[in-house]
């Protein structure tokens, strides 16, 4: 492939990559959240505490808040600056894995693990979700890939220490990114390698002094600043939010050890099979090379899948540090696949087409009062293209692999898996109604001033604040901003009563309500004005009362 292509196809793949960025609302909950933590950020000017809803959050670290902020400085306060963290460290990833690949296992098998990364269902939907798991699993799949360059036979002491020191950053942002497993992951992964090599030796070859030296300085600056400022972060931060949420189901996410098998064959289509014959050919030795980075890949792989399955707590995300080791494998498979088993293996990923298309003619099964059928029926026109494009473009990457054009037939299918992805993300803002406060917030401006009291009752939205632009005062809700309210109580309406004192008390004011609260208040004869409503929210305002 000549350099003026890969030029091209690089443009075209980021052009795709970032083009639905701002189409789409933000989601409750997540989107929401990490779009207005960096947000108050912005607007406070201290950006040591994080805080949401003008309460302090501790659950993760400030890294991916710094980076948004530094994205609404740059750039303001959007829905695409709130979700471009996320759409880089994944496009960065993709990138990534060419490069490592090329240096590991050849310029075919790095160009073959891009493909595999850049279209993979979940890599694709995480990548366009402001979360925080695509920024983690970035780093911490960077400190894998500079290990692997570090102890690769062709590298001498100079390139050693600089890839291992660079393994040693990454680490430390994926520590500044979601916590201790950006160093528990890794450190096991290593651990059961020397183990099972036997390479007592490579313990040598981490420059552990050095490294530990720059993980530390590049950590330890905020740790200290943000205990300093509030001493209770550290127990919350280190005890509870790492120890208690693995071991127990406080969180409500607890699902069975099995959770994230089907996770991970729907999360790499349409390279499933040939994901599976690749893990089933990666344990094997390869006696021409001292470090076995195949084996390592394999292990590290293994170390995510297993730790989150043993976790209580479960996402579908949480196993996504592994997708780019996943790639690696299964591009290096894919340069030794004749095209008859090429063309076998690329075709039963149309069945997700079929299958997305078999669901269709009863979407509305999946409606509820929340999400009315309407605007399923509206999703359900994206997934029909989707389908439809699925089933007819892996059949013709099947026939161009049976033809003998197998480089051709991947990137075809790799154009699918992106597209598809794309596809299934962006009908989703046919729900954005339901699932995002977009549009009822742009109904409640007119009637909002500058300085309004405005009170969230028995309810939290995780995305009006970013939309509105101010926080809240919670009412009696408090689920994950309980810790914060037990530090800052003066900021917290504990019961109804005190709530229906302190309305009564206000000449103007607004309120966000769930429907039952809003009956309840109704029937008490609360003085209120309804301002807007939909499936999910109800805002009131304070009647005004004339002066005598």
């Amino acid at each position: 492939m000549t350099r003026r292509l890969q030029v091209i196809l690089l443009v075209v793949f980021g052009l795709v990559w970032f083009s639905n960025l701002e189409y789409r609302k933000l989601v409750n909950p997540d989107e929401g959240r990490y779009a207005e933590i960096p947000r108050e950020m912005v607007a406070s000017g201290d950006w040591t505490t994080p805080r949401l809803n003008d309460i302090k959050y501790f659950e993760k670290p400030a890294l991916q808040y710094w980076a948004t902020a530094t994205a609404y400085t740059l750039f303001g306060e959007h829905q695409w600056t709130a979700r471009l963290w996320s759409a880089l460290t994944g496009f960065l990833g993709v990138l990534m894995v060419f490069f490592t690949g090329r240096r590991l296992f050849g310029a075919t098998a790095g160009w073959y693990a891009a493909l595999v990364l850049g279209s993979s269902l979940l890599w694709v939907l995480i990548g366009h979700v402001n979360t925080l798991d695509m920024g983690v699993s970035f780093f911490l799949s960077a400190a894998v890939c500079a290990f692997l360059l570090a102890q690769h036979d062709a590298a001498d002491a100079r390139a050693r220490t600089r890839w291992m020191l660079t393994a040693w950053a990454a680490l430390a942002l994926a520590l500044l990114s979601k916590g201790l497993i950006g160093l528990v992951l890794p450190g096991a992964a290593l651990v059961l390698y020397i183990v099972i090599e036997r390479d007592w030796r490579l313990a040598g070859r981490l420059r552990l002094v050095a490294g530990t030296a720059l993980l530390l300085a590049l950590t330890l600056p905020w740790f200290v600043s943000v205990s300093l400022a509030n001493p209770e972060f550290f127990h919350f931060f280190f005890i509870h939010e790492h120890f208690e949420r693995f071991l127990t189901r406080e969180h409500g996410r607890y699902q069975p050890p099995y959770y994230f098998i089907p996770v991970l064959l729907a999360g790499m289509l349409p390279w499933t099979i040939t994901l599976i014959d690749a893990l089933a050919r990666a344990w094997k030795r390869d006696p021409q090379r001292r470090f076995q980075a195949q084996r390592f890949l394999l292990l590290w792989a293994a170390v995510v899948f297993v730790f989150f399955s043993a976790s209580s707590s479960k996402l579908v995300s949480y196993i996504l540090p592994m997708f780019p080791a996943l790639a690696l494998l299964t591009g290096v498979r894919l340069t030794q696949l004749r095209k008859r088993a090429l063309a076998w293996q690329t075709l039963p990923a149309a069945l997700a087409g079929i299958a997305l298309l078999a669901l269709l003619p009863g979407i509305e099964r999946f409606a509820s009062r929340e999400v009315p059928a309407e605007l399923f029926r509206d999703y359900a026109v994206w997934l029909i293209a989707a389908g439809v494009l699925e089933i007819a473009g892996v059949a013709t990457c099947a026939w161009l692999a049976s033809r003998g054009r197998s480089a051709s037939a991947l990137a075809l299918l790799a154009a699918v898996g992106l597209v598809f992805a794309q596809l299934v993300l962006s009908g989703h803002e046919s729900l954005s109604r339901a699932n995002s406060a977009y549009h009822i917030a742009q109904k409640i401006k007119p009637e909002l001033k500058p300085g309004m009291p405005f009170y969230s009752v028995n309810t939290y939205d995780q995305s009006l604040q970013f939309y509105l632009q101010r926080s809240t005062t919670m009412v009696v809700y408090k689920d994950e901003l309980g810790f914060g309210i037990e530090q800052e109580p003066g900021k917290f309406i504990p019961d109804f009563p005190l709530f229906e004192k302190t309305w009564n008390a206000e000449r103007e004011a607004l309120a966000l309500m769930s429907p039952d609260a809003y009956e309840m208040f109704r029937a008490k004869g609360l003085p209120m004005r309804l301002v807007a409503r939909d499936t999910r929210r109800i805002i009131v305002a304070r009647r005004l009362v004339a002066n005598p």
